[in-house]
């Protein structure tokens, strides 16, 4: 191919690329990610709970088995008591916190907060982590996990446990009892359980119902928040308290989730192929300007010419 004719593809390919990536409209950054008050959800409220960590051994009693857990492994001992552990860990769904200073103390439960726009959904490669349109439960498959841990990283809230002992380990994180006590008795069993009334289970919008109630009627008792309601894009597990939330261990979240910030810029990318069509147009383009400044240096390449026959 003489000189002329490359640099004539080279032109025509950079301006075709170029033109494609023009004509590829960016992906509509969805509209902002409205919370879904009609999906399934618990309220925890601090000031109600006694400590009694009912909900932590209900959890276990019921979870083990679903968790490939063996009883001893969940947790109890061959006497069927129970050694309340210190965090959630591989064998732990959810948790109960007592913190306390000089004047005050308060008890705070952790389990999986079910994000609307859940960050460990939007990592996994593989779909092991995966979040139900319509209960609002995110749920994982861990015949689908390939151990990345991605999950672990990018959950604001430090939830999803990965079981380092385990020769065959898997993630763990509360799932709402999806396959077991929601499945056969409508309700977690944390929720079921609890004594005090400390854990309520419905839908969203209910709870929130609820919870402005109780900030309306006991504005004194509270901190004025309900925690989960806007951050991160809205959690279905959401919280009220008497101590602010970061004391509790809660980090301080802004309402837009990270996720649907990161795969607004993905899909805008990727959206129509734009960015390997832009990669190729650079590319072809810098490959075009190398052959004029070639062509400026040293003049154009005669065409090569057969050797005369004998």
């Amino acid at each position: 191919m003489s000189r002329k004719s490359r640099r004539d593809f080279f032109k025509t390919a950079g301006l075709a690329g170029a033109g494609l990536v023009v004509a590829a409209t960016p992906a509509s950054a969805s509209s902002a990610h409205l919370p879904d008050d009609a999906q399934l959800g618990m309220l925890y409220d601090a000031t109600k709970c006694v400590g009694c960590k009912a909900c932590m051994a209900a959890c276990k009693r019921v979870n083990a088995q679903s968790g490939g857990l063996s009883f001893e492994q969940a947790g109890f001992d061959q006497d069927g008591l129970w050694d309340a552990p210190e965090d959630l860990d591989g064998n732990t769904r959810t948790l109960i916190k007592l913190y306390k200073d000089a004047q005050r103390w308060s008890y705070i439960k952790y389990s999986c907060m079910h994000c609307q726009n859940p960050s460990c959904v939007s990592v996994c490669p593989v779909r092991a982590m995966t979040k139900d349109p319509e209960t609002g439960i995110v749920h994982y498959n861990k015949d689908t996990c390939i151990g990345c841990r991605y999950c672990q990283v990018a959950c604001p809230f430090n939830i999803p446990k990965f079981q380092w002992d385990r020769t065959v380990p898997q993630i763990v994180k509360c799932d709402l009892c999806r396959d077991t006590n929601l499945k056969t008795k409508g309700i977690p069993a944390c929720a079921e359980t609890c004594p005090a009334g400390a854990i309520l289970f419905g839908m969203r919008k209910d709870l929130l119902a609820e919870a402005r109630k109780r900030l309306k009627e006991h504005p004194k008792q509270y901190v004025p928040h309900i925690y989960g309601e806007q951050e991160m894009g809205g959690t279905n597990h959401l919280y009220l308290a008497a101590l602010p939330f970061d004391r509790l261990g809660l980090p301080t979240l802004k309402s837009e989730a990270p996720a649907a910030f990161s795969e607004k810029i993905q899909h805008t990318i990727y959206k129509g192929f734009i960015a390997p069509i832009a990669l190729y147009a650079s590319l072809c383009c810098i490959a075009l300007r190398n052959l004029k400044k070639g062509e400026a240096q040293h003049g154009p390449a005669a065409a090569p010419t057969q050797p005369e026959e004998k």
